[in-house]
């Protein structure tokens, strides 16, 4: 029987408002972002030695980083902010990977525009 397996720890759809873009409006005004986020964190047990939120990566800290990456100052580029934000997960502890999608919600009325990145150990 296996004791251990691979580790995905994933955020989705997590939506608030931030600086981004180009446009006047959006220099002006936050606007509504989605970010999806997944950290590889590789082989960990099945069964943790104990249940304390302190042997882990805590998933609301996670949360905190990509509002505080994504919103900390206005950025022109959808590619600078993505680019920051799995910088920035990288350097948490345990985390091998990160795949981040941001979504810019309305910069036009007919779709969403969205970019995703991949780094580290897939």
């Amino acid at each position: 029987m296996s004791k251990a397996g691979t580790q995905t720890l994933t955020l989705e759809g997590l939506r608030f408002d931030a600086s981004l873009g180009i446009l006047d409006h959006e220099k002006s005004a936050p606007q509504p972002i989605r970010v999806d986020a997944e950290l590889n964190l590789g082989t960990q047990p099945l069964l943790p030695s104990d249940d304390d939120i302190t042997h882990v990566l805590d998933y609301r800290k996670v949360r905190r980083i990509i509002i505080e990456e994504c919103t900390a100052v206005h950025v022109n580029l959808l590619e600078t902010l993505i680019g920051k934000l799995a910088h920035r997960l990288m350097q948490l502890p345990g985390v091998l990977g990160v795949r981040v999608r941001i979504a810019k919600l309305e910069i036009f009325e007919d779709c969403e525009v969205a970019i995703r990145v991949e780094t580290g150990l897939w």
